[in-house]
């Protein structure tokens, strides 16, 4: 849902970024639009992937609701994307993340993400896309 309004994004994003410093992870970038974000980061290697995404959720969406910045915002959705990279993929990476906001002009996020499951060699659950 298109909950994640723009004029409030840099406090979300830098709250965000203080999870992530919490949990002794790097932000290298993070972007998005009004319906999904992308966050590139580091994992510390001492928490299950599950168990960060579980935890940067809860809080950020404890966050967006007290805050009363993002009115529509009831949560995020039960799911997430997370997929490894190398390194020398982070440069690219941090291009395609700072620039979510013309990329969707062009291609929805429903597109974007089947085309990333597929490529990954998954089968995207069609329970999940209208």
């Amino acid at each position: 849902m298109p909950t994640i309004k723009q004029d409030h994004v840099n406090e979300l994003y830098a709250y965000l970024t203080g999870i992530l410093k919490n949990k002794n992870s790097h932000m290298y970038r993070i972007n998005g639009v009004e319906n999904h974000l992308h966050i590139l980061t580091d994992m510390h290697p001492s928490i299950a992937p599950a168990d960060f995404m579980r935890e940067v959720k809860a809080s950020s969406s404890l966050w967006m609701k007290n805050s009363m910045l993002f009115p529509a915002f009831v949560g995020w959705e039960e799911g997430y994307g997370s997929f490894t990279c190398s390194f020398r993929d982070l440069n690219p990476l941090i291009e395609y993340i700072k620039n979510q906001v013309e990329h969707h002009k062009k291609v929805t996020f429903e597109e974007e993400y089947k085309k990333i499951l597929l490529e990954s060699g998954l089968i995207p659950d069609e329970r999940y896309f209208p």
